[in-house]
């Protein structure tokens, strides 16, 4: 004990001197002030560098170290969250990371199968002291013995298993078990399927897998970003400090509902409505509806130039139009097309018009007539209201704000009636996909942009120009011989032009990749991972697969668990339409979460429709069997589960209260319980709806009113709790609960 702490204490030190070199470092780049622009680029990389070593060494500060391995070598290795290397001169590691090659026997190796080791040590520490080892012989023929050997190998597991619940997924970096470490190792390209019953640790893997996909493509990923996508914010701040622990800091976390820039989801659907937005079918609902705004007239469109009138029919617009949309291109990228082809035929009308001889019928206008002809038609502002008539710029808001307001004639009477919203001030989830798929099909026309761009360059270079003609104006002569006429001073116009002096002013992006790949919609990810990916629309998943044209994902979800009614389900119905049957699926087996006695009152749950259902199966038993509390009537429902709230409230860990959305009113009023969106999980009690409680796990919990729950929502709210469970009920319990004897009755 005391070696390792005497280890542990001069590792802290070496971390406090490279925080304090790395934060100098980036004082000292900073301060650095005006350089050339490879100078501003080396800064800023180190800038970049060292702010990402400070903070991953902030984040990992709290047991650093976690294990060591000693091999039958002789030599021994420390296991951490991050490497570190001493200052010598070979660099030796102190530390090793645990997702180097060199520590996968930490992991891995059994007494069947030792890989190489004598021993494994698991180091287990309050903050930076060591308060407990637990040692697992491997070499069976050593003999020699240190007292904290663990019999089992199970103690560092069990104990963190049972540790009280924060509020906040800790990593699983010291009990990562043999199936979990294969599919956090395994490798980056195509698209992995994790599919796990409550309890598996899927979402643990998934993040971690994250962590050890940067350490081993850091070049490509920290370019490109990875993006971890959750089902809810509840869940994603849950979530929030599990990757920053194992020292990444540089992955995008959203929800489906954040993924278009600019557009935040706050609204939302019923079922029904969020069912039909995420069919399919709906992209090609939108395309049709954008073509729709490419028009025809009806029967003609006048068009007044130079007091002549001109008269577009439907003939002569349909050839624009049938040669803009030849192009392929989005309707935006298209209008450029319309556009010349219109005002080429406007021309060709005007110039017939004013031009034509009235005796022999030719045409008296050169070709300098024709195209002056042509310029003040585009001067000329019908000529646009014309066009954007006939061909207007739209955006994806536009679009599916039209679609929601007027969905006759697009949808079916009875999914109108369900996505029908004549005024769209707030986005819902399933909106978001249709704003992405519009955006695809619109594309966005940059000219105006590109030309904005294209002049602030050009008066950039103005301005660095008249800098350079004043200093040249204002130029000194100081010779140390001032009789010496033919002496040659340098002014700053002989060393630099205005371009080059002008790029010198201009503002660098200091962002990360997951803050810019945050405001850009077409982004391509290196890598993505979905958690309870079973839940999302079939327009979700276009969205997702437009983010990651590689294909390079992890998808993370357990079908039996679906409550979504637009859900795909499975995951042949999911990926066939992408990559066909070109997926690996893993399956994690094992609850870590759960209790038995739990596991066996919710699997009866899906066993009551699936008989067959086999659910993962439990590492442990805690001796606490579920109960059940029937309250007199509705009206005494929240004293009820007042009073079982006030029985089971742990003094530390967290409980949650999991009711129907319309019960949480009287609900909060009785416990003393904020209604919020999003529930703050820190609290001691938090109050959930079904749907909010997906991937989120506590010590206690109180399942309300179960007979209001679909099925699935009902037995993913039974597996969240690690200690004990409780169903308070006015309504008789569902057949499946009031059938099971694994539930005792208070």
């Amino acid at each position: 004990m005391r070696r390792e702490q005497e280890f542990v204490d001069g590792l802290h030190e070496h971390v406090e001197t490279l925080r304090a070199d790395a934060d100098r470092a980036v004082k000292e780049a900073l301060a650095q002030g005006d350089t050339t622009r490879q100078g501003r680029l080396e800064r800023d990389i180190l800038v970049a560098e060292r702010s990402g070593l400070l903070a991953a060494l902030d984040a990992v500060d709290s047991a650093l170290c976690f294990g060591r391995i000693d091999l039958t070598g002789g030599a021994t290795h420390h296991i951490g969250r991050i490497g570190i290397r001493a200052d010598d001169e070979e660099r030796t590691p102190l530390l090793i990371d645990w997702r180097a090659e060199v520590a996968r026997p930490f992991y891995l190796a059994t007494g069947y199968s030792p890989m190489g080791l004598r021993r494994r040590r698991h180091i287990s520490s309050e903050g930076r002291t060591v308060t407990a080892l637990h040692d697992e012989i491997l070499d069976l023929g050593d003999t020699t013995r240190t007292g904290h050997e663990d019999p089992t190998g199970d103690a560092v597991l069990l104990a963190a298993l049972n540790q009280a619940r924060t509020g906040r997924m800790g990593d699983i970096v010291r009990t990562i078990q043999a199936d979990q470490d294969r599919i956090i190792r395994a490798p980056h390209q195509g698209v992995m399927v994790v599919e796990g019953g409550p309890g598996t640790g899927k979402t643990a893997v998934a993040l971690h897998r994250a962590a050890f996909l940067l350490y081993e493509h850091r070049e490509l990923l920290a370019r490109r970003a990875v993006l971890i996508v959750g089902p809810n914010p509840a869940f994603l701040g849950y979530i929030g400090e599990v990757l920053p622990s194992l020292g990444e800091t540089g992955v995008l976390l959203a929800t489906v509902g954040e993924l278009f820039p600019g557009v935040t989801a706050t609204a939302a659907d019923t079922p029904a409505t969020a069912a039909v937005k995420g069919r399919a079918g709906m992209a090609e609902v939108l395309e049709r509806l954008v073509r729709d705004h490419e028009r025809l007239p009806d029967p003609v469109l006048a068009v007044e130039h130079d007091r002549q009138v001109v008269m577009l029919d439907e003939g002569l617009v349909r050839v624009a139009r049938d040669r803009a949309r030849s192009t392929g291109l989005p309707h935006n990228l298209a209008r450029e097309y319309f556009e010349g082809y219109l005002l080429n035929t406007l021309t060709e009308l005007v110039a017939e018009q004013i031009g034509t001889d009235p005796y022999d019928g030719s045409n008296l206008l050169d070709d300098s007539d024709v195209s002056a002809i042509r310029d003040e038609l585009a001067d000329n502002p019908a000529v646009w209201d014309a066009i954007d008539e006939l061909w207007p710029v739209l955006t994806p808001r536009q679009v599916v704000a039209r679609l929601l307001a007027e969905p006759d004639g697009y949808l079916p009477p009875e999914d109108a009636e369900a996505v029908r919203r004549p005024v769209t001030t707030e986005w819902t989830v399933a909106d978001v996909p249709l704003l992405d798929e519009a955006a695809e099909l619109l594309g966005e026309d940059d000219r105006a942009a590109r030309d904005r761009a294209a002049r602030e360059q050009r008066a950039r270079i103005a301005y660095a120009q008249g800098v350079l003609d004043v200093a040249y104006a204002s130029r000194t002569y100081e010779f140390e011989d001032k009789d010496d006429e033919d002496a040659e001073v340098l002014g700053a116009q002989d060393i630099i032009d205005a371009e080059r002096f002008a790029e010198r002013h201009e503002e660098a992006d200091h962002r990360s990749a997951a803050e810019r790949a945050a405001a850009d919609r077409t982004w391509a990810f290196g890598h993505i991972i979905v958690d309870e990916a079973q839940e999302l629309s079939p327009m979700a998943w276009r969205l997702l697969m437009r983010r990651s044209p590689t294909r390079a994902m992890t998808l993370v979800g357990d079908p039996a668990q679906t409550a979504e009614a637009v859900g795909v389900g499975s995951w042949k119905g999911i990926l066939a339409p992408y990559v066909e049957d070109r997926w690996e699926h893993r399956r994690l087996s094992v609850n870590y979460r759960t209790p038995a006695e739990i596991m066996e009152v919710a699997a009866a749950v899906v066993r009551a429709r699936a008989p067959e259902f086999e659910p993962p199966r439990s590492v442990r038993e805690t001796g606490i069997r579920p109960f059940a509390v029937a309250a007199g009537g509705p009206g005494e429902l929240p004293g009820a589960v007042a009073s079982v709230v006030g029985d089971l409230t742990p003094e530390e860990g967290r409980l949650a209260v999991v009711a129907p959305r319309e019960l949480h009113g009287e609900l909060g009023d009785a416990l003393g319980v904020p209604v919020t969106g999003v529930p703050d999980l820190t609290r001691r009690v938090v109050l959930v709806d079904p749907r909010g409680v997906k991937g989120l796990e506590f010590d206690s919990v109180i399942v309300v009113e179960p007979a209001a729950f679909g099925p699935s929502d009902l037995y993913v709210a039974l597996t969240r709790a690690t200690q004990r469970l409780a169903v308070v009920h006015a309504a008789p319990l569902p057949d499946a609960l009031a059938r099971s004897e694994a539930l005792d009755r208070a």
